[in-house]
């Protein structure tokens, strides 16, 4: 009981006075996970959109297939980019293995079949409600789909959170493609692996406290937004 008193108060200090260490892993977090979300976003959403509106052979199979990615195992994914990062891969001679750069491409794996979901269920209730008055004003095709995008914008933002969220909180796909290098990929979530097995609850803890934070900031900003955006009723 002492111990864990111990560990939660050093955890306060180390927030407290913003702790170098703590600041740097906090960083790269964000900055791996905020570019695999943007990356995501761009695309996933027309992606989805557009499987929306369109109808072809296969599409229920398709929205089916992209439900099912929701749920990719992480340690899976880092495992199939490994495969392709590695120096006997096809994409070996980037060298791109253990760098920030292949956790965000593992990221963005796992990010894009959530916006990808989310935003073609969104735009297809939209769709299902303006279609008619949309085809009277001869909007079809790309416009159609911006048309769309924008009704929908604010449940979009909600989609973002969700990818960020995802992102944010993943670590086996991330400890297989970075390696957990100090000062170079190790991030919120390998840390606290590391710092939990070696002893060093104190650290292990206000990582947790501060993934902690974000997680409740995200899931606020989506709820607020969600209730109180104006002008549409699928947020």
């Amino acid at each position: 009981m002492t111990d864990l008193f111990y560990a939660f108060a050093e955890a306060a200090a180390l927030i407290a006075r913003c702790d170098p260490g703590l600041i740097e892993i906090v960083a790269l977090s964000l900055r791996v996970s905020l570019s695999a979300v943007v990356i995501g976003t761009v695309l996933g959403m027309p992606l989805g959109a557009a499987i929306a509106i369109a109808r072809f052979r296969g599409r229920g199979f398709l929205i089916v297939c992209v439900n099912a990615l929701m749920g990719l195992p992480p340690v899976v994914v880092g495992l199939l980019v490994y495969l392709q990062l590695s120096s006997s891969g096809p994409l070996g001679v980037l060298q791109l293995l253990y760098t920030p750069a292949a956790m965000i491409i593992a990221q963005t794996i796992l990010v894009t079949p959530i916006v990808v979901a989310l935003t073609r269920q969104f735009v297809e209730d939209a769709n299902r409600t303006y279609d008619e008055e949309l085809r009277s004003l001869g909007v079809r095709g790309a416009r159609k789909l911006a048309t769309l995008l924008v009704e929908v914008r604010y449940s979009l933002i909600t989609v973002v959170f969700a990818g960020f969220g995802r992102a944010i909180a993943e670590g086996g796909a991330v400890m297989i493609v970075g390696g957990n290098i100090h000062h170079v990929t190790r991030v919120m979530t390998t840390a606290i692996t590391l710092e939990t097995s070696k002893g060093n609850l104190g650290l292990a803890l206000a990582l947790g406290i501060v993934l902690m934070l974000l997680a409740l900031l995200v899931n606020g900003l989506a709820t607020t937004v969600a209730r109180f955006a104006p002008g549409t009723a699928y947020a």
